[in-house]
């Protein structure tokens, strides 16, 4: 039996998502949270944390970080979020799988399945996304280049931007030259939008 932990914020979904991960035979949700906070008691035993990205306090992101570092077990991201900022901020924090919540039960079931295996599941939108940043290479932005485009849709200043990540003014300016060129754009206004147009961004 695959013991199941699933965190999302959403008290009507968490509902639904148990119901469907109960009604699998050989999958049993044990335990489960509002947000990310709920790791700290995790019960042992646990083969696999489902969790959500955007949720208050400890986002899925933080969760599937302090797992892998942990050496806990392995995440499963179910999300609405398909954008390629959330995809490779969950994948490079150490998710064993990616899918999207309109995913077909038996999709589901797999993946679940997969991530219990410690094998890498991801919903064939979300593989498209990552191909997409596979075959172009050279216009793929960072990790780092996305947090600064994140920071830029919110209005700040390569100042407020440099203090907020812990790098100096002249670092962000750099990584700015760095998105324009892969974007093709000229001004932050511009690089926002292309990122937008390009779902790199919400």
């Amino acid at each position: 039996m695959i013991k199941v932990m699933l965190i999302d914020d959403h008290p009507v979904v968490r509902a639904g998502l148990r119901s469907i991960l109960d009604s699998f035979e050989d999958v049993s949700v044990v335990a489960e949270g509002a947000d990310g906070r709920v790791i700290d008691g995790i019960p042992a035993g646990i083969d696999v944390v489902i969790t959500d990205i955007q949720m208050p306090n400890v986002d899925g992101i933080a969760v599937t970080r302090k797992l892998r570092e942990a050496g806990g077990p392995p995440v499963l991201v179910l999300t609405t979020y398909d954008t390629q900022a959330d995809i490779v901020a969950a994948i490079e924090a150490g998710a064993m799988g990616y899918l999207l919540k309109d995913a077909p039960e038996e999709e589901l079931h797999r993946a679940v399945v997969a991530t219990a295996q410690r094998r890498r599941t991801l919903s064939p939108e979300v593989a498209g996304v990552l191909a997409e940043r596979t075959m172009r290479p050279d216009q793929a932005l960072s990790a780092r280049e996305i947090e600064i485009l994140q920071a830029l849709q919110t209005g700040k200043s390569n100042r407020e931007i440099a203090a907020s990540l812990f790098i100096s003014a002249a670092t962000v300016k750099t990584h700015l030259v760095h998105i324009y060129t892969k974007l093709g754009v000229d001004n932050r206004t511009s690089a926002v939008e292309e990122a937008r147009a390009r779902r790199l961004l919400h």
